[in-house]
């Protein structure tokens, strides 16, 4: 078998492979041979048909099976022997194949050629402290207190500053008359609206202070021509409010009390420490990830060539579909939330880029420092897996073995073995 191979750039390889002609014709008799214990020719017997006649009658089919038979072999074979690895499948083409003649066709693929990924200590790392502040504590104590609220109807008096007002609303865009006759509006029946919340349109709130249960009003509203909502902007809506109740918001004292309704807590300290515990394990978290970006952007800047462009888009199509089955999980339809997928796609291009060179550094590593997993490894990955799934450890590890998933498991580890050589090695500066 001969291979000519061509250097497109340092990672685009076209290599022309010839296969000998006595390979393919004993190919085309194997498979002809098959054809005739199946096929059904007139005037012949089941399985009695001559080679020459399912040869001619089936040519297309048969020669059809021996490119797809002798091509992926071939590649193999040929790229095992140059010690050369394709990183996606390769792009085959120009196939020529005849009986009596040698099978040729070109193939196309990106590979990551051995590089050096420099000297690890050079590679400065800043872990910004965990420590939180009293005021991080007491907001989230106050968030606490704010959820913790409750509501008291309101009599004797109109709608104030504050309060929470139950209403029936109608609106529409055109000047409203508030004549019944002239059509009804879009109608929602116990709106609650907080007077003062900043979502509120311009105005609204001036309107309703002052009513009481009961009371009816129709107005007009202007929308500015720099309206956040840009349909909305310099244009006049109509309302009709009709005010069903008025509810005040009543926070809970800061004591002891709030914090044993809370849960375990027996003090309002104690509620302050769980509190500071659990922004503390945050904090140390957003450190960690923080440092481990900034490792793989380093490491994806060491990358001399050009990050082949299959890696870059199955990056990006890795994201897109990430993205899509969140949107998902929020019961967001992603084909109708409205998106430019093309414009969301680009706008993934060079973070994916970055992505993929850290990573090729990653691998890198591993290589040349012999960075491997072990079963007993991967097992506990799986494990660790299926209790998040909430299935069956044995049921997960089929599944991920039918579809060829625990090779991406222990690539996996491998790089996070790899991210702990580099980060051990690395000069750290910042709170440790």
């Amino acid at each position: 078998m001969k291979a000519d191979f061509l250097d497109v750039n340092e990672t685009r390889k076209n290599v022309r492979v010839e296969i000998p002609r006595e390979v393919v014709s004993a190919e085309i008799d194997r498979i002809a041979r098959d054809y005739s214990q199946k096929a059904r020719v007139p005037g012949f017997r089941p399985g009695k048909a001559p080679a020459r006649v399912i040869k001619q009658r089936y040519k297309d089919q048969i020669l059809h099976d021996v490119a797809h038979d002798l091509i992926p072999r071939a590649v193999d074979d040929v790229l095992r022997e140059r010690g050369v690895e394709a990183v996606d499948t390769p792009d085959i083409r120009d196939v020529s194949v005849e009986d009596g003649r040698p099978l040729t066709f070109t193939a196309s693929f990106d590979t990551v050629p051995p590089f050096e990924p420099g000297d690890y200590s050079t590679l400065v790392l800043r872990r910004r402290s965990s420590q939180v502040e009293q005021a991080a504590v007491d907001r989230a104590i106050e968030r606490l207190r704010d959820r913790a609220a409750r509501y008291e109807p309101v009599e004797g008096r109109g709608v104030a500053a504050g309060d929470h007002v139950v209403v029936d609303l109608e609106r529409g865009r055109e000047p409203f008359s508030g004549d019944p006759e002239k059509g009804s509006r879009p109608r929602n029946e116990n709106v609650t609206i907080e007077i003062g919340a900043k979502a509120n349109p311009p105005g609204f709130d001036e309107h309703l202070l002052g009513l009481e249960a009961g009371a009816t009003k129709t107005f007009t509203i202007h929308y500015p021509s720099d309206y956040a909502i840009g349909e909305l902007a310099n244009t006049e809506v109509g309302y009709t409010v009709a005010v069903k109740g008025i509810k005040r918001r009543i926070l809970p004292e800061l004591d002891d009390e709030f914090a044993k309704d809370l849960g375990e807590f027996e003090t309002l300290a104690a509620l302050g420490a769980r509190v500071r515990e659990d922004l503390e394990h945050e904090a140390r978290h957003a450190a960690e990830a923080e440092v481990r970006a900034d490792l793989i952007k380093q490491l994806a800047a060491r990358v001399p060539f050009e990050v082949p462009p299959s890696l870059v888009e199955r990056e990006i199509g890795r994201r897109l579909e990430d993205f899509a089955r969140r949107l998902v999980e929020q019961n967001i339809d992603p084909r109708q939330a409205g998106i430019d997928w093309n414009a969301f796609r680009e706008g993934q291009r060079e973070a994916a880029r970055e992505a993929v060179a850290g990573t090729l550094v990653l691998d890198e590593v591993a290589r040349r420092e012999h960075l491997d997993v072990t079963a007993e490894e991967i097992e506990r990955e799986v494990s660790r897996y299926a209790e998040r799934l909430g299935r069956a450890p044995a049921a997960v590890r089929a599944g991920l073995d039918k579809e060829g998933g625990l090779s991406r498991v222990a690539a996996g580890l491998r790089r996070e073995k790899s991210i702990d050589f580099v980060m051990a090695r690395a000069t750290m500066t910042g709170d440790l």
